[in-house]
C-alpha cells in the first residue's frame, strides 16, 4: 500500500458518522464513564457542606471547596500515572479496562460507606480510575488518524459529544434521586451507570488491537520492582500524612496545585531531553508549553462551575421553574446541554473549512478570551440579594462558557495527539491533563476567595486575567506556528 493510499483508506470506512467505526465503541465508555463522573460531582460539594439535617456532613464551605478543587486537580493529575502505565507497562487498552472497574468500585464506596470514610476511598478510587480512562480513551481516539487527516478535529468534537450526553444526564438523575432519596441513592446511581459503561466497553474490547494493545515503550524487567517500590511508599505517605492530620483538608487543592505544577516541570524536562525524539518533535514539544499555560488559566475559570458556580446556583440563584424548585444539581446540565447543540456544528465546521480552518494557537487564544468575558459578565448581576439573579442569565453565562470550552477542550485534545513524539504519545496526552488539573485545583483555591460581597473584584480581575493572557497568546500565534513544524 502506497503512502497515498493509506491516507486514503480511513475515508473509505465512515460507518460511525463519517469516523472509524472503533470510534463508536470509545464513545460509548466515555459517555458512561462521564455521567458516573459528572452526576457524582453534582451533588458532591452540597454534600460536604450542607448540614447533617439535610442530608450532608456539614463541613466548612471553604473546606468543602477545597476538597472538590483537589479531587478534581487529582482526577486530571492521575491521568500521568494512567499514561505512563500505558506507555510502560500496560497498553492504553488494558488500563482503560482496568481504570474503569477502579472508577466503579469508588462510586459503590461513596454509595456504601458512611461519612468521611466513603468520601475518603471513594474519591480516590475515582481519582484514579478516571484519571487512567481520559488519558488512554483520549489516545485511542488519536491513534485512529494519520498525521494529516483533516477528520481528527471533527472525529474529536464527537468524541466530546459523547462525554457531554453523560455529563447532561448524570446530574439530572443523580440530583432527582439526591433531592427525593437521600445522597447515597444519587451515588449508587453513578455506580451504577459506570457498570453500564463497562459491560458495553466488554463487549466491543476485541476491535481495539494492534497498537491499542502495544506497550510503546517498555519498561525493563529490573527496574519494575524500584517502579513498585516507589509507588507503595508514595501510597504510605499520603495515608501517613492524611491520619495524623499533617495533610489538612482545606489545604489539599493547595498540595495539588503544587503537586501538578512539579509534574508538569518534570514532565516536559523529560521528553524534551529524551534520545528517542527528534529535533522536529522536541520544537513541537516547545511548542505546546504556552498551549499549557493558557490551559491551566482557561481551565481555573471553566471548572468553578462545580466550586463558585455551584455555591453561587445554592445561594444566589432563582431555581423556580413553574412553582418548583429545581435541585442545585440540575445547573451542571446546561453547559452539556449546549455541548451537544453545539458540539456537531463545530465539528461540521472544521471540516469544512479544512486546511483554511483556524490555527490551533488562534483558537486557544479565542477560547481564552471568551472564557475571561464570560466571568466579566457575572458583574452586572453582583449585588442581585439571595436567589435574585434569573436563571436565563446564568444560562447565557454557560453558554459563553460553553463556545470557549468546544474552542480550545477538543482542540486541544487532538493537538495533544498531533504534537506528540512516537515515544511518549499518550504520555503527551497526560501533558494535556496536567494543564486541566492544575486549573481544576486552582478552581479549590480561587473559590476560598469568593463572596457575595466581593463578586464584582473576584469575578472581574480574574475575567481580566483571561482576557489579557488570550490577547498574548494570539499575539505569539505565528511564532509557536513555526515551532509546530507545518502542523496546524
Amino acid at each position: 500500500m502506497t503512502v497515498i493510499d493509506a491516507m486514503r483508506a480511513p475515508r473509505q470506512e465512515k460507518t460511525f458518522f463519517g469516523q472509524p467505526r472503533v470510534l463508536a465503541n470509545l464513545f460509548g465508555v466515555e459517555l458512561w464513564e462521564r455521567f458516573s463522573f459528572y452526576g457524582m460531582q453534582g451533588i458532591l460539594l452540597i454534600y460536604l457542606y450542607y448540614s447533617a439535617s439535610q442530608g450532608g456532613l456539614g463541613i466548612d464551605r471553604n473546606t468543602a471547596t477545597s476538597i472538590v478543587g483537589a479531587y478534581g486537580g487529582l482526577v486530571y493529575l492521575s491521568t500521568v500515572l494512567g499514561a505512563w502505565l500505558a506507555d510502560r507497562l500496560l497498553g492504553s487498552e488494558r488500563v482503560l479496562f482496568y481504570s474503569a472497574v477502579l472508577v466503579m468500585c469508588g462510586h459503590i464506596a461513596l454509595a456504601v460507606l458512611p461519612g468521611l470514610v466513603g468520601v475518603g476511598v471513594g474519591l480516590v478510587l475515582i481519582a484514579f480510575g478516571s484519571g487512567g480512562v481520559k488519558a488512554n480513551a483520549t489516545s485511542l481516539v488519536g491513534s485512529l488518524y494519520a498525521e494529516g487527516d483533516d477528520r481528527r478535529d471533527a472525529g474529536f468534537a464527537l468524541f466530546y459529544l459523547g462525554i457531554n450526553l453523560g455529563a447532561l444526564v448524570g446530574p439530572l438523575l443523580t440530583g432527582l434521586l439526591q433531592q427525593k432519596l437521600g445522597f447515597h441513592y444519587g451515588f449508587g446511581l453513578a455506580a451504577v451507570g459506570m457498570a453500564l459503561g463497562l459491560i458495553q466497553y466488554s463487549l466491543g474490547r476485541r476491535r481495539l488491537t494492534g497498537a491499542a494493545r502495544e506497550v510503546p515503550h517498555p519498561l525493563p524487567a529490573s527496574r519494575r520492582l524500584l517502579a513498585a517500590g516507589v509507588a507503595v511508599a508514595v501510597a504510605v505517605l499520603v495515608a501517613v500524612l492524611a491520619l495524623t492530620g499533617a495533610l489538612p483538608a482545606r489545604r489539599l487543592a493547595d498540595v495539588v496545585v503544587g503537586l501538578s505544577v512539579v509534574a508538569a516541570l518534570a514532565y516536559f524536562a523529560v521528553i524534551l531531553s529524551s534520545r528517542a525524539i527528534t529535533p522536529v518533535e522536541r520544537r513541537r514539544v516547545l511548542a505546546f508549553i504556552p498551549m499549557f499555560v493558557a490551559s491551566a488559566v482557561f481551565w481555573s475559570l471553566y471548572q468553578q462551575q462545580f466550586t463558585v458556580v455551584t455555591i453561587y446556583s445554592d445561594e444566589r440563584l432563582d431555581r423556580t421553574l413553574f412553582g418548583w424548585e429545581m435541585p442545585v444539581s440540575w445547573v451542571q446540565s446546561i453547559n452539556p446541554i449546549f455541548i451537544i447543540l453545539l458540539a456537531g456544528a463545530f465539528a461540521a465546521l472544521w471540516t469544512r473549512l479544512g486546511p483554511r480552518q483556524p490555527s490551533t494557537p488562534a483558537k486557544f487564544a479565542a477560547g481564552t478570551i471568551l472564557m475571561g468575558v464570560g466571568f466579566l459578565l457575572f458583574l452586572p448581576l453582583a449585588g442581585s440579594g439571595p436567589h435574585g439573579t434569573p436563571l436565563l442569565a446564568l444560562v447565557g453565562i454557560l453558554l459563553v462558557f460553553t463556545i470557549a470550552e468546544l474552542l480550545l477542550s477538543p482542540v486541544g485534545l487532538s493537538l495533544s495527539t498531533r504534537l506528540a513524539p512516537k515515544a511518549f504519545q499518550t504520555q503527551m496526552v497526560a501533558l494535556f491533563f496536567l494543564s486541566v488539573a492544575l486549573g481544576t485545583a486552582m478552581s479549590g483555591f480561587l473559590a476560598r476567595y469568593y463572596s457575595s460581597d466581593h463578586e464584582t473584584a473576584y469575578f472581574g480581575v480574574l475575567g481580566a486575567v483571561a482576557i489579557a493572557l488570550g490577547v498574548i497568546l494570539g499575539l505569539a500565534g505565528p511564532a509557536i506556528r513555526r515551532l509546530m513544524g507545518g502542523l496546524r
